[in-house]
């Protein structure tokens, strides 16, 4: 959703803050808990371009993805979530795309992308212009709403945009399939949408379809700010942009089942100045 202002707001920044925890934990499952924790890093609107986001970077459109990636590494996460936006437009030059899909193999691990309203999976799309990458699953392209796991007994789902138009990411639900299961959107969130008001935001997700997806984990994207959203009853979070926010979210798995959230300190270009604020 980011676009340049220069007028975004403070940013609230405490160097290991933790967002959130979810306590539930998950009943029942299949077969034997794991035998580790699963970590997962989630991040939304990159904004990969030859333009606004290059100049952030001082000419380099893909050093937020590296960045993001190069956390993701340090961690030894088992899998990076975008959720939406990572490409500002499908009109990018194939040079961009290749230089991008060198950040992208160079991570070695796998990359699950959700394609959104800045880069729907429309027939001219950036992804097929990106060389074929093993570590890179982008739902409605390489896969068509889901992409399963084995060895982390994880199933990610999601509805990739398929054109410019609005529509309700969680329309349809999936049911669980694995021991873990997350899902992933891209829209504005509100408590209890009015769909029937216009003009009003596109890509509206509310309490209710949060619940209703039973996810163990909701990656959201759209909005610059990371966020918890939702009732509650399942753990839903914005990551943010990271030149905005400054971090990425990281998912931890647990073997005892519990889903633990917290954010972790990107080294960053930024589009705002960080304001620290003392507890």
């Amino acid at each position: 959703m980011r676009q340049p202002s220069d007028n975004m707001g403070k940013v609230r920044m405490i160097p290991g803050h933790q967002l959130g925890r979810c306590e539930k934990r998950r009943e029942g499952g299949s077969g034997s808990p794991p035998a580790r924790d699963i970590v997962i890093v989630h991040s939304s609107d990159l904004h990969v371009d030859n333009d606004y986001t290059a100049r952030i970077h001082g000419g380099d459109g893909t050093a937020g993805l590296a960045c993001v990636l190069c956390k993701a590494r340090s961690m030894s996460a088992d899998l990076v979530l975008l959720a939406g936006d990572t490409f500002e437009n499908n009109r990018l030059p194939p040079d961009w795309l290749t230089r991008t899909a060198g950040v992208i193999v160079g991570a070695g691990i796998p990359v699950v992308l959700l394609p959104r309203n800045h880069d729907p999976a429309v027939p001219e799309a950036v992804y097929a212009l990106l060389p074929k990458l093993e570590n890179l699953h982008v739902l409605g392209v390489t896969h068509d709403e889901a992409i399963v796991f084995p060895h982390l007994e994880l199933e990610v789902w999601g509805r990739a945009h398929r054109d410019y138009g609005d529509m309700m990411p969680f329309e349809k639900i999936r049911p669980r399939r694995t021991r873990w299961q997350i899902a992933v959107a891209h829209g504005h969130y509100e408590p209890a949408p009015d769909r029937s008001i216009f003009p009003r935001p596109s890509w509206l997700i509310g309490d209710a379809e949060i619940a209703a997806t039973g996810a163990d984990y909701i990656a959201l994207g759209h909005w610059n700010r990371a966020a918890k959203v939702g009732n509650g009853r399942v753990a839903a979070y914005y990551s943010g942009s990271p030149e905005y926010t400054g971090t990425v979210n990281v998912v931890r798995l647990t073997r005892s089942g519990d889903v633990v959230v917290t954010q972790a300190q990107l080294d960053i270009a930024r589009e705002v100045a960080p304001l620290y604020i003392p507890e």
